[in-house]
């Protein structure tokens, strides 16, 4: 059997705010090629685990590694040459406003100084046809384009660099079902495309039936399971059951402000 090296690992992962713990020690495995889906409520983790993987948090303490390499204290150019393998879906496909489309999706390319302005507008053109949008809407705004039509143009912008690793933050917030599904659907399709590994934090069942491999739930600051997704639904962990099953009774407890 080959032995992989994960594409991310995290060990003993803790970050607090002030007093509050927000990552307690959180360990988590993501092989090459496979979708990882992160569960969790809000204010589990699920976002600092994120932005501390991206380097746009410091962790306390703890390890984190990018296909072996350690990640924690490395230089900043190091640290740039690796973030230079992911993609990234933002919750709110965060756009630029200044820009035009099809320059939005470009934007990594450009970045990177590896592609004249002409290249990267044909490759972006291309990238906003693999997700169901013709040419002509390069050209227009942002603020021109429907929410399910930003988050398909924040996907493509994504998948623009062709990268080892995509992460998709939130996919369907603010989404009908229907559109959700039409995310979800390209979202697979894509990320076999590139042949690359995605991790996903989402509280949609729906996006997790959909588009995981594995299963991950943080709570209270912690992985406390992680299986394949055929397994969710009879994980026999009563949090995970509670959470697939939106049960307001069981093991994790919400809190209610009474004013």
């Amino acid at each position: 059997m080959i032995n992989k090296t994960p594409k991310i690992e995290l060990n003993g992962l803790r970050k607090k705010f002030n007093e509050k713990v927000v990552l307690e020690s959180v360990g988590l495995k993501v092989m090459p090629g496979e979708s990882m889906v992160i569960i969790g409520g809000s204010g589990s983790g699920k976002s600092v685990m994120l932005k501390c993987i991206l380097g746009l948090i410091h962790p306390d303490s703890g390890s984190i590694k990018i296909d072996g390499t350690e990640m924690v204290n490395i230089s900043n150019k190091d640290r740039k040459s690796i973030l230079n393998k992911f993609g990234m879906l933002f919750q709110g496909a965060a756009l630029f406003d200044s820009l035009p489309v099809w320059e939005n999706v470009a934007f990594g390319l450009l970045a990177q100084r590896t592609y004249e302005r002409d290249e990267a507008k044909e490759i972006a053109i291309e990238k906003l046809r693999r997700v169901g949008l013709s040419p002509d809407v390069g050209i227009l705004n942002p603020s021109e384009l429907s929410g399910g039509m930003q988050k398909r143009v924040g996907l493509a912008r994504a998948i623009a660099t062709n990268p080892d690793i995509i992460f998709f933050d939130e996919p369907t917030t603010g989404l009908d079902p229907i559109m959700s599904d039409v995310i979800n659907e390209l979202i697979v399709e894509c990320v076999k495309d590139v042949g690359a590994t995605a991790v996903t934090i989402t509280h949609d069942m729906s996006s997790v039936r959909k588009i995981a491999d594995t299963v991950a739930m943080i709570y209270q600051g912690n992985i406390i399971w992680t299986g394949p997704r055929d397994l969710i639904d009879n994980s026999g962990n009563d949090f995970i059951d509670q959470f697939v099953n939106g049960k307001a009774s069981g093991p994790i407890k919400m809190e209610i402000l009474k004013g």
